[in-house]
């Protein structure tokens, strides 16, 4: 009988300890496999938001004409889109260091989507690029397409660069009319909202 209550009263004490080694010993593992989830499903976001946000119609080749070259994935465009601005080019923007954005930091990279300023500060992303929507984007949706930007596989290919108005473009070009139609003319006095401007 006292053998049995030194049992009892070894296996109340002995057991929460037992359990406590147990759970220490499996945390370390559950926080690296939880920091591994994160980034994947940072990078995962990250493609996620530039495939439904259509990245690739202009900048990915072949996607305006039903093919697009993932081979070539989002390293830009020498079909020009032409109007006022002169013809502007979707730029390359693989983590090439030459010729995309390799050298852009993440922080750049958000900037340039939300502001559309470059980081040399030269002009303004011009249209089609669609920054003034692209303001909106939360934290989350814009660090994850800059991550995401970074991992993409670096592709060398330099764009044409800017044509000025009234000069002639040597490549193909996606015309806007010069003005337009009467239901999109801009009413004097409407308050801008932030809209797409191509």
């Amino acid at each position: 009988m006292v053998r049995l209550r030194r049992l009892l009263a070894l296996s109340v004490i002995v057991a929460p300890l037992l359990g406590l080694a147990i759970a220490s010993c499996s945390k370390p593992a559950e926080q690296s496999t939880t920091t591994a989830e994160a980034a994947y499903d940072t990078l995962a976001h990250g493609r996620y938001m530039t495939t439904v946000m259509a990245c690739g119609d202009c900048h990915t080749p072949g996607t305006l004409w039903g093919s697009p070259d993932t081979t070539r994935l989002l390293s830009g465009s020498e079909t020009g889109w032409q109007g006022a601005w002169g013809v502007s080019y979707a730029r390359n923007i693989t983590p090439d260091s030459l010729t995309g954005i390799g050298t852009w930091t993440e922080e750049q990279i958000v900037n340039a989507i939300r502001t559309g300023q470059r980081p040399n500060g030269d002009h303004l992303l011009l249209p089609p690029m669609p920054w003034p929507d692209l303001a909106h984007l939360s934290d989350k949706d814009a660090y994850a397409i800059a991550k995401y930007l970074k991992s993409i596989p670096a592709v060398a290919h330099q764009v044409p660069n800017i044509v000025p108005p009234g000069q002639k473009p040597k490549t193909p070009v996606i015309p806007f009319p010069a003005k337009p139609a009467p239901w999109d003319a801009p009413r004097p006095g409407t308050p801008a909202t932030g809209g797409s401007t191509g």
